[in-house]
Order: structure tokens, then C-alpha cells, then sequence
């Protein structure tokens, strides 16, 4: 399919740079939500603004990963970006909250082809022991950019404005764009059919309810009306998607792909560890600075050894792929997570910071392994006519993993700090976000400090303990898959 591919470097860094630009645009604005709601108001509809990227998002990876298997990754991969340029360009122009909402849904659409697609051309342009280490390196710039995307959003909010968190992305897209263009050479041997439209629509409406439905996770009580609508919604696009997949001559997602038990158990793994990588990003910091007091700069340097560390055991996992079975690769990484997670669940009030960046360099290196080797089997054990969609289903199955975990972690946090606080005589669920701001700490009494201590001690040892059971979980599914093989 990728012919004359010399010019690999340039390739590569144009989907660093997307794939920074991409995962960066997720969060960036959530240090700016303040500034954007008092310059064009909708304080009710800003969860939106963050919302609507992730629901658009995962509801177009599956149809890009298909229709570069179709038409070709150059050509789906520019249209892609184009329209995420574009939806960013109106998002930095926006003068209410409702057209900034539509154009975080289009930048959502364009995003949404450069996970897949960024995984789908490195299997074209590389073997397997070089596959597993660019995949490594791009999913370590993934979590550097989570990890810098809240520091770098409040920094160009005070420079400048909110609009520039948009506008600085603004020439990296148009250089990955350009850099695609002139270096990525593709035959012309794809095979010409029937786009399955009924299939995209069922999925589109499929994956939207059932995005929503994890949104309402934390706050199903209030919104048991929307909750039920969005369930019969799910269940009857579901029954559609399946019925028009099995009779379409050409289906958006085979149905063959889930007859492969491998396919299935490496998606599963790769959904429940990416949630435990997207919960350790999260509330790790919020240890660092609700519990040690200390800044977010700091808490940010403490997670830097995960992005370092998934590019060692990126390049780790390459090389035992070469050497023995793709099962004890992954069973590596799951032991590498496996001990962190009992490490964070035994976590101290009065541990070091240096105790914090070990756990995470172990992290690191387990999710390099588990993580990449998830990708290159998903990719290795199907045929290359379906490359783009089974990498985008792996895709997709990060994407859902993390905001499901996300929601039920969010959930499981805000109840232990209610109920800490109702048992509280200092700490009510007001004041709570205060206390989480160390900056406030000589507005308050000493007594105060260690009661929300040991109130945000306890509900992260839950979260913890949440992440425990994932890791025991893809390790358990895992044992299911013994047999899988390398494929050379």
C-alpha cells in the first residue's frame, strides 16, 4: 500500500506532531474554562466544551480506520486534518458558547483520524521490532501531552487569551499536513466499493448514546429520564449495527474480527489498562497537590518518568516480541503494573517525592509493553485490508476505557468525600475544591488541612484500589490467550 518510504523521519514527525497537537486539544481547555464562560458566558453548557470533542471523537475513529483501508491513509488522513484545522480556526473565532460548541464537535471529527491513522501508517512503514518502538514513542508523546496540556492551557490564557489555545495549533496542523503530503506515497491498488453509509449511521448513533451514557455515570440519580432514553437507544442501534454489518458486502467493522478470540482479548486489555494510565495522569497530581501541598509544576515533574519509562518499555517490548511469545510480553507489562498498583494502593501521607516518580517510571514501563504490544498484535493477526479498521477498534477501545474509568473513578471520588465530609466538623462538600488548592493553606486552620487530608487520603486509596482490580483483571483475561503467536 505505502510505497517509497525513504522518507520515514519526515513521516514520523509529522504524526508526533499531530499526535501532540491531537491529545493536547482534549484537555487544553480546562484551565480555560473561566476565562471563556466570562467572555462569552454559558456557564450551563460548559461541560459541553469538553464534552462534545470526546463524544465526536470516538464516534469517527472507527469510520476513518475504514475508509483508509478503502480509499488510502494519505488521502482519509489529510481530509481528517483539514477538517480538524478548520474546526479549530472557528473555535478560536467564536463569539458565543453554542458555535464554540459546534466547532469543538467538528475539531472532535477531525481529531478523531490521527489516533488510527497515526498506528495504521506505522504498520505500513515499518517491520515489527521498529513498529513496536514508533508505536511506543507516539503513545508516550499521548501522555506527555495529556501531562502538559493543563500547565501549557493556564500559561497561554495569562499571556494572551482563551482563543490561543487554539490558534498555537493552528501551523503544527498546516506543517502535518504539508509534511503528509510531500512524503507520504501510496500505490494506487485500493479496492473501489460501496461505502456502507447505513452502517456509519448506526454506529455513529450507537457509539453517541453510549458515550453520553458514561458522561451520566456520576449524576444518573438526576438524570434518570435522559439515562433510560439513552439505554433503549443503545440497545436498538446496537441490534441495527450488527443486522447491517453481517448482510453489508463491505461492513464498516467486520463482524470477523470479533470470530478472532485474540482480537478480542487484546482490545479488552488495552480498554481497562488505558483507563488505569488515564486515572494515574489524573489523580496522582491531585496527591501531590491535595495531600504533599505542593504545585502543579511539581505534581507534573512527578508524572514525567511515565512518558519517559512507555518509550523504554516501548523499545523493550520490540525486542521481546522478536524473542519469545507476544502472551509473555504482555504478561511483563501487566506484572510491571501490577506491582504499582499495590505500590499506590500502600501509598503514605508521608512519602517522598522520589517514592512517587519509582512508581511511575514502573508504570511507564509497564504500560510501554502492555500498551504498544496490544496495538502490534491487534494489528499483526489480521489481514492488510483491514489494518485500518482493527487499529482503529484499538483505538476506540482506549478511547471508551479511558472515559468509562474515568466516570466510574469520578463517581467513586465524589462519594468518599461526601461522605468524609458529613463525618466532618471542619470539611463540608463547599468547601472542598478550596481546600484542594494549596495556595489557600494560610487562609485555614491547621486542624482543617489534615481533616481534608484524611478525607482526599481515603478516597484516593479507593481510586487505587479501583486500579488494582483493573490491572488484576487484564491480567486474569489475559491467561485466556496463551496461544497467541508472533507473527513475523
Amino acid at each position: 500500500m505505502i510505497k517509497n518510504i525513504n522518507n520515514r523521519h519526515m513521516i514520523m514527525l509529522a504524526l508526533f506532531m499531530m499526535t501532540f497537537v491531537g491529545e493536547m486539544d482534549v484537555t487544553i481547555v480546562s484551565t480555560a474554562f473561566p476565562s471563556i464562560i466570562g467572555e462569552i458566558h454559558g456557564v450551563s453548557l460548559m461541560n459541553w466544551i469538553f464534552s462534545i470533542f470526546l463524544l465526536t471523537n470516538a464516534v469517527s475513529i472507527p469510520i476513518y480506520g475504514k475508509l483508509s483501508d478503502q480509499f488510502g491513509r494519505k488521502k482519509i488522513l489529510i481530509i481528517g486534518l483539514t477538517i480538524f484545522l478548520l474546526g479549530t480556526i472557528f473555535a478560536g473565532i467564536s463569539n458565543n458558547i453554542e458555535t464554540l460548541i459546534i466547532f469543538r464537535a467538528i475539531q472532535g471529527i477531525g481529531a478523531g483520524s490521527i489516533m488510527p491513522l497515526s498506528y495504521t501508517i506505522i504498520a505500513d512503514i515499518y517491520c515489527m521490532n521498529k513498529k513496536s518502538k514508533m508505536i511506543g514513542i507516539n503513545g508516550a508523546i499521548w501522555g506527555i501531552s495529556l501531562t502538559l496540556a493543563p500547565l501549557l492551557g493556564g500559561l497561554i490564557v495569562d499571556i494572551f487569551n482563551w482563543r490561543w489555545i487554539f490558534f498555537w495549533t493552528v501551523p503544527i496542523i498546516l506543517m502535518s499536513i504539508i509534511l503528509i503530503s510531500f512524503n507520504l506515497n501510496e500505490n494506487s491498488n485500493y479496492i473501489k466499493q460501496k461505502v456502507d453509509y447505513l452502517g456509519i449511521i448506526y454506529l455513529s448513533i450507537l457509539l453517541f448514546s453510549v458515550m453520553n451514557l458514561i458522561q451520566f455515570i456520576d449524576s444518573l440519580s438526576v438524570k434518570m429520564d435522559e439515562t433510560y432514553y439513552l439505554i433503549i437507544i443503545s440497545i436498538i442501534s446496537f441490534i441495527l449495527f450488527i443486522r447491517t454489518e453481517y448482510k453489508s458486502k463491505n461492513p464498516i467493522i467486520p463482524m470477523s474480527l470479533f470470530h478472532n478470540k485474540t482480537f478480542i482479548i487484546q482490545n479488552i486489555v488495552s480498554l481497562l489498562i488505558s483507563g488505569f494510565v488515564f486515572s494515574l495522569e489524573i489523580y496522582l497530581p491531585i496527591w501531590i497537590q491535595g495531600i504533599m501541598r505542593l504545585s502543579a509544576s511539581i505534581s507534573g515533574l512527578v508524572i514525567t518518568p511515565i512518558s519517559i519509562f512507555w518509550i523504554a518499555g516501548s523499545f523493550l517490548s520490540g525486542w521481546l516480541l522478536s524473542k519469545t511469545n507476544a502472551f509473555y510480553v504482555t504478561i511483563t507489562g501487566l506484572t510491571c503494573l501490577l506491582i504499582s498498583a499495590i505500590l499506590l494502593l500502600n501509598l503514605s501521607i508521608y512519602l517522598s517525592l522520589i517514592n512517587f516518580a519509582v512508581i511511575s517510571g514502573i508504570c511507564g514501563i509497564g504500560f510501554g509493553l502492555t500498551i504498544t504490544n496490544s496495538t502490534v498484535i491487534s494489528q499483526n493477526i489480521v489481514d492488510n485490508d483491514k489494518l485500518g479498521v482493527a487499529t482503529s477498534f484499538n483505538s476506540l477501545s482506549r478511547i471508551i476505557g479511558q472515559t468509562l474509568i474515568l466516570s466510574v473513578l469520578e463517581m467513586v471520588t465524589n462519594r468518599e468525600i461526601k461522605i468524609g465530609s458529613l463525618h466532618s466538623d471542619l470539611v463540608n462538600a463547599s468547601s472542598v475544591n478550596e481546600l484542594m488548592y494549596y495556595k489557600s493553606d494560610h487562609q485555614l486552620s491547621s486542624k482543617t488541612i489534615s481533616s481534608f487530608k484524611e478525607i482526599l487520603l481515603n478516597s484516593l486509596h479507593l481510586v487505587f484500589f479501583v486500579c488494582l482490580l483493573l490491572v488484576v483483571l487484564a491480567l486474569i483475561i489475559n491467561f485466556l490467550d496463551k496461544k497467541v503467536k508472533r507473527r513475523s
